[in-house]
């Protein structure tokens, strides 16, 4: 076990961990952000997505010894109410379904749009492709990052 410091939205986390746990298991575990979720544990579906200095990262690929001085962004950091302009589009949308992947999915989409404000289908679909959605919301999904960048 070691001391590890975390920025977890905007705010530093003193943790007891393996310097190998998995980012996810510091986030859901120590710091009590349950909001990311655990997938595949493989990073090969991206329920677990977050954002390493506003990329995005699957946390449960990523050891908490690697994120060093980075900031982590959770679901729960995104916005302070849910405005973040891809929550709103996501709500406008109806995206959900059951809704257990959608944190990663927000967080993959938040991520595209900070690096590309007006992303082509092209764009999008290569910045999502490998989140996934066992309720098939893609169509849905897509037409809501186009909303969210016009948003902007």
């Amino acid at each position: 076990m070691a001391t590890i410091k975390l920025k977890i939205n905007k705010k530093t986390y003193s943790l007891e961990a393996d310097p190998n746990m998995p980012l996810l298991w510091a986030l859901r575990d120590l710091a009590g952000l349950t909001g990311t979720k655990y997938g595949c544990g493989i990073a090969q579906c991206g329920a677990c997505t977050v954002h390493l200095n506003g990329a995005a990262v699957r946390s449960c690929s990523l050891p908490v010894s690697a994120v060093g001085d980075s900031e982590v962004t959770t679901i729960e950091g995104l916005s302070k109410n849910g405005d973040h302009p891809v929550q709103k589009a996501w709500e406008e949308v109806d995206v959900m379904q059951c809704g257990y992947c959608q944190a990663g999915q927000i967080m993959t989409a938040a991520a595209l749009l900070n690096q590309n404000p007006n992303p082509s289908d092209a764009d999008i679909y290569n910045a999502m492709n490998g989140n996934i959605c066992r309720c098939g919301t893609y169509l849905r999904i897509r037409e809501a990052i186009k909303l969210a960048a016009g948003m902007k």
